[in-house]
């Protein structure tokens, strides 16, 4: 079972704790990690290039010139592919990209990710977060005095908006409720901050 340092908000180290090993000790698998990720981006894209294939491209209804005896090329259309002003060929439509990836699969990449930040030593565990009042320089403080990395995800048990606000204006900095913590914002940042409170909900929601 991992054990790692807890600090409270002014660095200091008030303890340890012993981090489940269901969620932080598990195998670490990198193509789950891969494949989880991929279809994270994929889900995000848009899907909305389109352009004209030479059916949908305005004019060209005339043959340009007869079939023989011109010495040119035969044409049917001046808005077919190869003609300037013509349609595309293959043309890229609006479409989907989405799919599902098993529940169990995006377990086990979050599992896979959780393990490697402690592996790699990047997750810092506070007693507890809380800020009176919405303070972008307060956080700043925090983040300065746990070490924490220029990118951070934190992780807490449940929503808390001056802790929210305090944090969203700080460039490379996100922070999440446990439930939504998800793979490719595991990747993205260097620092896992999370709460004494949110690995015990983590344990319950995820292992």
């Amino acid at each position: 079972m991992p054990n790692v340092n807890v600090l409270d908000i002014k660095g200091n180290s008030v303890g340890n704790i012993d981090l489940p090993e269901s969620l932080f000790g598990s195998e670490i698998n990198e193509h789950v990690v891969y494949e989880v990720v991929k279809n994270q981006l994929a889900n995000k894209r848009q899907g909305t290039q389109s352009a004209k294939t030479r059916a949908e491209v305005r004019g060209g209804g005339k043959k340009p010139w007869r079939q023989k005896g011109t010495g040119r090329a035969r044409q049917g259309s001046i808005r077919s592919p190869q003609w300037r002003g013509g349609g595309t060929v293959f043309a890229p439509k609006p479409r989907n990209y989405s799919y599902t990836v098993p529940k169990k699969v995006r377990r086990l990449a979050l599992k896979s990710l959780l393990t490697s930040k402690v592996v790699e030593e990047e997750i810092i565990v506070l007693n507890e977060l809380n800020l009176s009042e919405i303070s972008t320089k307060e956080a700043k403080t925090i983040l300065g005095a746990i070490n924490a990395d220029k990118t951070a995800y934190v992780v807490i048990d449940e929503a808390n908006e001056n802790i929210y606000k305090s944090f969203r204006n700080i460039d490379g900095v996100e922070v999440v409720v446990v439930n939504n913590m998800n793979v490719y914002d595991l990747i993205k940042h260097n620092s896992l901050i999370i709460t004494e409170a949110a690995v015990k909900k983590a344990e319950e929601v995820f292992a």
